[in-house]
């Protein structure tokens, strides 16, 4: 196999993450997923981004629970529970998207609400306009498109230059920094999948994979997304913006949400940064509220 896998002993008792694991088998390679609640309950896929896990959702699975929806959260392969192959060259925009819609194919997911941040959008908004009659609402969270036709911004330029410079990069410390009050064993946790640097070949990659031109891998599949979004998209929406991020902020939420069709007035949460998924039960009450309306 040319992945490593991580023990799974660094998963024992991680604070607020007692979900059982689940594996989706391919192509020599095992991801990783949770699946809690009724299996023929409405569905909330939860997509995360760089350098988090599945435990990013952690906080917000059981208000979906308690919505009596069925939550779906992999973890990229790369990240999390999942294999990481060790060749940085694997790791592609079209291989990642590959293995949420395999993931989707193969437990034929549908009344799906699409919940993505950072990564988790750039990838996971290219995917409905491929399988419409599976998607009927989206909770986005502080992502965007990778179009290639609109300049990447400073904040994400930055964050790319210092990923870059870091390719053992201190997870647990980031995340210290970027979330107010994570507690140790919190940061801890999002550090456990990695054991060394060889484990984090996919968390280095992703913020070089962002289309940056038009011919990039993954403009044209993102630019015929914010058509199908602007134009084409049917169902109901709901945005949260953590307004204390500085990669994919303000600025970026307000031009996704331009291009997302009758896409209300978001949820702007003043002390909240990147992983706004911190913030928890709040932001997924908030949806299904609107989402009801």
């Amino acid at each position: 196999m040319d992945a490593l896998r991580t023990p799974d002993e660094r998963f024992a008792a991680l604070p607020g993450y007692s979900f059982a694991p689940h594996y989706l088998q391919g192509g020599g390679r095992r991801m990783h997923y949770l699946d809690e609640g009724p299996r023929a309950a409405p569905v909330a896929l939860c997509l995360h981004g760089q350098p988090t896990w599945s435990y990013l959702y952690r906080k917000m699975i059981p208000a979906f629970l308690a919505a009596g929806l069925r939550v779906v959260a992999p973890d990229f392969f790369g990240f999390g529970r999942s294999d990481k192959p060790e060749e940085e060259a694997t790791y592609t925009f079209a291989f990642h998207r590959d293995s949420i819609v395999g993931l989707i194919e193969a437990l034929d997911l549908r009344r799906v609400t699409l919940v993505c941040q950072d990564w988790g959008g750039l990838i996971g908004l290219t995917i409905p306009m491929d399988m419409p009659d599976r998607f009927e609402r989206l909770l986005v969270m502080n992502t965007t498109l990778g179009t290639g036709d609109v300049a990447l911004g400073e904040g994400f330029l930055a964050w790319r230059a210092f990923s870059n410079s870091k390719p053992d990069m201190d997870i647990a410390a980031l995340m210290k920094r970027a979330v107010p009050g994570l507690s140790d064993a919190e940061a801890a946790a999002y550090a456990a999948p990695y054991p060394d640097a060889r484990y984090k070949a996919g968390v280095r990659r992703f913020p070089n994979l962002v289309p940056d031109r038009p011919d990039a891998e993954g403009a044209a599949l993102s630019r015929r997304a914010r058509d199908f979004w602007s134009k084409q998209w049917a169902g109901t929406s709901f945005m949260a913006i953590g307004m204390q991020d500085p990669v994919l902020g303000p600025p970026a939420m307000r031009a996704l949400r331009a291009n997302i069709r009758d896409c209300p007035p978001p949820l702007e949460l003043a002390g909240a940064g990147h992983f706004v998924q911190e913030a928890g039960a709040i932001i997924v009450e908030k949806a299904m509220a609107s989402f009801s309306a």
